[in-house]
């Protein structure tokens, strides 16, 4: 079956260029515009595909070519983390219909499409860095193929490994000094725990030696008044008899 040839013009006709930005190579969204023109005297619908759909995004990627006219898609590249060793495969597809007369739903005419009467034309994607960018990694190479730069580097590090080493070793004594410090701390401080415990056990006992006399000795006076109390009652009794008896006489 014979397959229709394109009546659209296409600018760009085969690919689309986008080139990377100074401050970094797709870091914003680079644009490429695609012109279709319409030189027939009929209209011409249009859908805009492409093989990385998440990539990019096509305004408008459907629509109308009127007769003798034409219309300018965007093609906007969403940034991405470039690399200059992947391969870029990514394409697009230009299809294109002669529309009815009427009005025209341009999702049910191309999935309905006789595709004898579908037009395509395919345009590859290129990816151009700017100058500067382009320039920076063979000028990095030419200013590392002397031979004594590599020496001299390689030389510089050997001081910082002494330095670290002996910064380590440093800090290696400082631990070590604060950990005895720490440890004659807490020796110290048990010592003092143990000497208050032992004042307090002294004060305790001195407390309690006193409680005792303290209790003893009002025990003894006691019992020396008790026989003066006896002597003195027994005086006043006397004395009340014997005067009790001479009123009697």
């Amino acid at each position: 079956m014979a397959k229709a040839e394109q009546v659209l013009i296409l600018e760009p006709s085969q690919e689309l260029k986008f080139k990377g930005g100074l401050c970094g190579p797709f870091t914003d969204v680079v644009t490429s515009q695609l012109k279709l023109t319409n030189p027939t005297d009929r209209k011409v619908c249009f859908k805009v595909k492409t093989t990385a759909p998440r990539r990019y995004c096509v305004r408008p990627n459907s629509g109308i070519v009127e007769s003798h006219g034409s219309v300018s898609v965007a093609v906007m590249l969403q940034p991405f983390d470039y690399d200059p060793h992947e391969k870029n495969k990514h394409k697009f597809m230009v299809q294109s219909l002669f529309a009815g007369e009427g009005e025209v739903n341009l999702d049910a005419l191309f999935k309905e499409a006789d595709l004898s009467h579908l037009m395509d034309s395919k345009l590859r994607c290129v990816f151009e860095l700017p100058m500067d960018a382009a320039s920076q990694a063979p000028q990095n190479n030419i200013d590392a193929s002397p031979a004594p730069q590599p020496h001299v580097e390689i030389a510089k590090p050997l001081p910082k490994t002494n330095n670290s080493e002996a910064e380590l070793r440093k800090a290696g004594d400082e631990i070590k000094r604060l950990r005895e410090e720490i440890s004659s701390l807490r020796q110290e401080n048990l010592q003092l725990k143990e000497d208050s415990l032992r004042q307090r056990s002294h004060a305790s006992t001195g407390e309690k030696k006193q409680a005792v006399v303290s209790s003893i000795i009002p025990q003894h006076e006691t019992q020396q008044a008790n026989p003066m109390m006896h002597f003195v009652a027994a005086l006043v009794i006397a004395i009340i008899g014997f005067i009790l008896g001479k009123f009697i006489l």
